[in-house]
């Protein structure tokens, strides 16, 4: 059933023949829209090039804290004192569990948080690719194979209703 609606703007008129939508655009172009899925596909290719020039990445976060030894003679048991540290550690979780490691130096330090940087370029990167490859899923034609010898044999199920008990 054909239809047709103008949407506030005025700009895109969507008709709908049968079960195809065409858009036309009707400011800069005046013609049909071009296919999306080549650029989609491009795209994609992008992403999986971002995704193989990553540095080394892992997930986790840094934490610092500053500790009290214990020993009475030491300066951190004296009232306002600061106390041990900073110490660094890297805190993941592996396998379910909460894994956490020192970080002995400022140069361990600064690897640990530009692998966490990449890390989550690499989040990011993978959650677009699949908003793409879900778009590309959605525009790519269903292709018609012919059934093999066994599908066609296949029983099918039947239309007869069963009697009553």
């Amino acid at each position: 059933m054909p239809s047709a609606r103008l949407e506030n703007d005025g700009l895109r008129i969507f008709f709908f023949w049968d079960l195809f939508l065409k858009v036309y655009d009707t400011v800069r172009q005046g013609g049909p829209m071009p296919d999306p899925l080549p650029a989609l596909v491009d795209v994609r290719s992008t992403l999986f090039q971002q995704i193989s020039e990553l540095g080394d990445f892992q997930p986790g976060s840094i934490t610092s804290a500053t500790r009290r030894c214990g020993s009475p003679s030491c300066h951190c048991a004296k009232p306002n004192d600061p106390g041990h540290g900073p110490h660094f550690q890297l805190t993941q979780k592996v396998d379910g569990k909460t894994v956490t490691q020192n970080l002995p130096s400022p140069t361990a330090v600064r690897k640990a948080e530009s692998e966490i940087a990449e890390f989550r370029k690499f989040q990011t990167l993978t959650g677009k690719l699949v908003d793409v490859n879900r778009k590309i899923c959605r525009l790519r034609p269903v292709e018609q194979i012919e059934q093999t010898a066994q599908e066609k044999k296949r029983r099918r199920q039947s239309n007869k209703k069963l009697p009553g008990k």
